[in-house]
């Protein structure tokens, strides 16, 4: 089998086991069942996902004209407390802003290598859970808005780590913890204005990944630097696919490259 086209993210469905399928223009690729197989990748270009052009992808799958200009790449998504649409105050395009940061948001304990605290929108519930590779998440409050949200988690960021250590994750070199007891310690480090959209009675969700074999050291694969690789695929966690030889594949972080995937 052979697929040809730029790179996006997994989309994922949240089953016993997570359900990945990696989207392409016309067609669409179950990634499960091609576990246990050979695979070769082949970096052929680059499509920057905002202009379409063949233009070098700076970041985010964007080109650097479109990342610094267009709303989809502004701080504020990277950095939710610097949200201006509830004051009516524009970055890039007001309208955009409104549209995404005038929805209701989740502030969220995961744990995927440690314990983070996160921010998402509330539809990217579990999604966001799972392209982080967390086996376990919670939700610690439910706000109105994106900046409500980014302040509540720069309070709890001076308490709990806000950083994914992927080689742990990809490795699971993880403990299971519990979220609830530990959503409890950090509710007095929430911000006043936040406090009445605290989530008392939400349980804890357990995300199960499609993982045959963890590596013990991890090697990470960059097209950019090394266009073609082959070898054979023995699980999904988050955005990556892993190898049976330790290399790991950030799906994501390859937005925009346009490959040639070939299952062998």
């Amino acid at each position: 089998m052979r697929y040809e086209g730029v790179l996006k993210k997994m989309r994922t469905e949240l089953q016993k086991q997570v359900e990945y399928y990696l989207l392409f223009e016309s067609d669409f690729l179950h990634v499960n069942q091609i576990l246990n197989k050979r695979i070769s990748i082949n970096f052929l270009r680059y499509q920057c996902m905002n202009c379409g052009l063949e233009k070098k992808v700076f970041a985010q799958g964007f080109c650097y004209d479109c990342y610094v200009s267009i709303p989809q790449a502004g701080d504020w998504i990277m950095n939710p407390e610097l949200s201006k649409a509830h004051l009516d105050q524009e970055d890039r395009d007001l309208e955009f802003e409104k549209q995404v940061q005038l929805k209701p948001h989740i502030v969220y304990l995961a744990n995927s290598s440690n314990l983070k605290v996160g921010v998402t929108r509330k539809t990217q519930i579990p999604t966001r859970w799972i392209d982080q590779g967390a086996h376990e998440a919670i939700e610690i409050v439910e706000v109105p808005n994106r900046y409500l949200a980014g302040i509540t988690e720069v309070a709890l960021k001076a308490h709990v780590a806000d950083k994914t250590n992927w080689r742990k994750m990809l490795t699971n070199d993880v403990l299971d913890l519990n979220l609830v007891e530990e959503r409890e310690k950090l509710k007095q480090c929430i911000p006043e204005e936040a406090m009445q959209y605290f989530l008392a009675d939400n349980k804890e969700t357990e995300i199960n990944f499609p993982v045959l074999q963890y590596p013990k050291k991890v090697k990470s694969l960059n097209l950019s630097k090394a266009p073609f690789y082959d070898g054979v695929l023995k699980g999904i966690k988050g955005q990556y696919w892993l190898f049976e030889d330790g290399t790991v594949f950030n799906v994501r972080s390859h937005e925009g490259f346009v490959v040639e995937l070939s299952i062998l």
